[in-house]
């Protein structure tokens, strides 16, 4: 296929996939249905429509996006296909804002305070691990890589403290485990409009990233040669997906596999550069999650099966398969 035909087709699945996942749910809806919803049908059906699933939807497509976006940048940025979002301690530190947002009483909206302490914790871990690689002489990726995993494990940790530490009867530990296992934040049409500003500003933000991932994938030494400074650049990349995962995390909790796979499929689907790498990263992604997010939906009403879950069942054969891929060709 053209690479045009490519892209018209991977915008085709996902228009399917979003009208799929919107006729989804624990009783599902017919596309008449959510047509009367859309035309202003005041009944108590078409308002559930309107007001739940439906920004619940586009909330899961741009969490997916953000998720397959972050994934290419790290993978790029580590020059590893096996790297993905949660390395670095970004998502750590942004689950423990959210765990304190969902666990401490603030006087405020909790869908203010659940991103706000979200960004804060992820940018406060990957500047953490900035500033320990620096302390340490090693900001190279194999340096941030070890700080991060190590961070990781120590904000694990101080997470799951806190969870039993201040859960009580107020305060579900359930309520917070089930954000912690993935699950996509339903917000209001005004929220959904800011979560779609932050999805396309990350795009178009990222995409000055592109040359520069393609030049250290060509190895310090050749990317210096052309005028990148690796020292500098790779610090930067970091923190701008540090910034993505943040906002992944803010509105869909810990959802694992999508930043590896997504990348993997989007370079299957446009080829190796990274101008057109990350964003079919994002809309494989923004496929991805709508389509686990419809099943969480759906396979055991009227419970819901935490999406996080739905992904690692996924997910988890795709790696190994793409560990047993690289082993043999090592």
């Amino acid at each position: 296929m053209t690479s045009r035909t490519t892209w018209w087709a991977a915008l085709l699945v996902l228009a399917l996939c979003l009208l799929g996942a919107a006729c989804a749910g624990h009783q599902w809806a017919s596309v008449p249905e959510l047509w009367r919803a859309l035309s202003g049908d005041d009944s108590l059906h078409s308002r559930l429509l309107l007001q739940w699933r439906l920004p619940r939807v586009a909330a899961a497509a741009c969490v997916g996006a953000l998720l397959g976006l972050s994934g290419a940048i790290f993978q790029g940025v580590f020059r590893n296909p096996l790297a993905e979002p949660y390395l670095l301690g970004a998502s750590g530190g942004a689950a423990l804002g959210a765990t304190v947002a969902l666990l401490v009483p603030m006087g405020l909206p909790q869908g203010v305070v659940l991103p706000v302490l979200a960004f804060a914790g992820a940018w406060g871990s990957t500047l953490l691990v900035l500033a320990v690689a620096r302390a340490a002489g090693a900001l190279d990726a194999a340096g941030l890589l070890l700080a991060g995993v190590a961070l990781a494990a120590m904000l694990g940790a101080l997470r799951s403290f806190l969870m039993l530490a201040l859960s009580d009867e107020t305060v579900s530990l359930q309520v917070v485990m089930s954000w912690v296992l993935g699950g996509i934040q339903t917000p209001s049409w005004n929220g959904l409009l800011v979560l779609a500003g932050i999805t396309l500003g990350c795009v178009v933000a990222t995409r000055p990233l592109a040359h520069g991932l393609d030049l250290l994938g060509l190895g310090d030494t050749v990317a210096k040669g052309f005028g990148l400074n690796p020292e500098r650049f790779i610090p930067l990349a970091v923190l701008v997906g540090s910034l993505v995962v943040a906002a992944a995390v803010a509105y869909g909790g810990l959802v694992a596999f999508v930043g590896l796979a997504a990348p993997h499929i989007a370079r299957w689907m446009v080829g190796p550069m990274h101008r057109v790498v990350l964003p079919a990263s994002a809309l494989v992604g923004a496929i991805v999650v709508t389509v686990a997010d419809a099943l969480a939906r759906s396979v055991l009403p009227p419970a819901e099966v935490p999406l996080g879950l739905i992904t690692a069942i996924a997910g988890g054969p795709f790696f190994i398969i793409l560990l047993a891929r690289r082993l043999r060709a090592s």
